[in-house]
């Protein structure tokens, strides 16, 4: 059980990596109510709104895929 969740979480890793370039075009980590302070050299970064948005797509494609 627990070694076919890490193959599927060892996919969506790969899938979403490879599809990081186009997915970084849809603005995720630039949307409102993310959090960046920067500084001369300081940089800070909180995606508060993207942790959100990512939690309920994964729990919604979870819940279906537990059916």
């Amino acid at each position: 059980m627990i070694g076919r969740w890490l193959i599927i979480l060892g996919i969506v890793l790969i899938v979403v990596g490879v599809l990081w370039p186009w997915l970084s075009k849809l603005g995720l980590g630039r949307l409102p109510g993310d959090i960046v302070i920067e500084r001369d050299n300081f940089t800070f970064y909180l995606p508060i709104t993207t942790s959100i948005l990512v939690s309920v797509v994964l729990s919604v494609i979870l819940w279906l895929l537990g059916r």
